[in-house]
């Protein structure tokens, strides 16, 4: 970063926070056309466009983004070395943005994210939606990494990747049976209320092949898209659930559930779903690498 002027970064940083050329103007008391000139002096000395068009706004480029990212630590450096020389010093924390499934396993994303937590030099930001929402946040820039439990669309054109993070086996779950019988699959679930993920879910959509193959027309007691508030009526109701293991595994390391029947056709895969970057989030490298490398050397089901 020599030689660079402080002056026009903080002027980018006004605009990308203000998201308004007109906003940022006004802020620091300059027209419009010179905030624009200092700008695009800043864009020629790091040689990269910063901004670009939609519509009527001023979206991030992937190098903005960065540069936003920097210009926000070097602000706040300015920040912290007035708290530390007044006696309050502040950590200084790099940034990993994840978005994530609403119906993702908690689980999951904690066993993705734990090399992480606790690091008093990292920042995690944690979002939840849709798919859809969720890839429009990571082609914009606004966050690093998507975990879904399908992988994203995508064609030999695409800026998209798949990592195939893990494979978790799907299985039956209950309350222990008090007389101890065993379950039956499929035969039980004629009779046996039966608590499902919803029609959008992947390891539905394979279970219900199953059944309609075995012949069983199940007793549906609920269809649930969250597998939080599946984990929860799991607990709370009669009945069978069908869940990967990894989504109640406390319940079941504490034997409030057990598992009846693992479903050996059945396997729900869990991705992380990145934008080709030509600066990749080095924490977000660190944690993928790790992730990879524990898929390779857990066993094969």
């Amino acid at each position: 970063m020599r030689n660079l002027n402080f002056n026009h970064l903080r002027y980018f940083w006004a605009v990308a926070h203000e998201g308004s050329l007109t906003r940022a103007a006004g802020r620091m008391n300059l027209s419009q056309s010179a905030l624009s000139v200092q700008i695009q002096k800043l864009e020629h000395q790091i040689g990269h466009p910063l901004f670009e068009r939609a519509g009527k706004k001023l979206v991030l480029t992937e190098a903005g983004q960065i540069a936003l990212d920097y210009a926000d630590t070097v602000f706040k450096a300015g920040d912290e070395m007035m708290s530390t020389l007044e006696g309050r010093p502040l950590a200084n924390r790099q940034i990993l943005r994840v978005g994530a499934l609403t119906t993702l396993s908690r689980n999951f994303q904690l066993e993705f994210l734990r090399p992480l937590v606790g690091r008093s030099d990292v920042e995690l930001i944690v979002r939840s939606g849709n798919m859809r929402d969720l890839l429009a946040q990571l082609e914009a820039h606004t966050i690093d990494v998507v975990l879904a439990n399908s992988a994203a669309p995508r064609d030999a054109r695409s800026p998209l990747r798949n990592h195939l993070l893990n494979e978790q086996p799907v299985s039956l779950v209950g309350h222990p049976r008090a007389d101890k019988r065993p379950f039956r699959f499929p035969e039980d679930l004629r009779t046996e209320p039966l608590l499902l993920p919803s029609l959008d879910s992947d390891i539905r959509v394979a279970f219900d092949r199953v059944l309609e193959l075995a012949g069983v027309r199940p007793v549906i007691l609920a269809e649930v898209d969250d597998m939080a508030m599946l984990r929860l009526m799991a607990r709370e109701r009669e009945g069978v659930t069908l869940v990967p293991p990894i989504v109640v595994r406390d319940e079941l390391a504490a034997g409030i559930l057990v598992e009846h029947w693992r479903i050996p056709e059945v396997t729900e895969s869990f991705y992380a779903i990145v934008k080709k970057r030509r600066f990749p989030n080095r924490l977000l490298t660190d944690v993928l690498g790790i992730a990879e490398a524990a898929m390779q050397e857990s066993p094969k089901r």
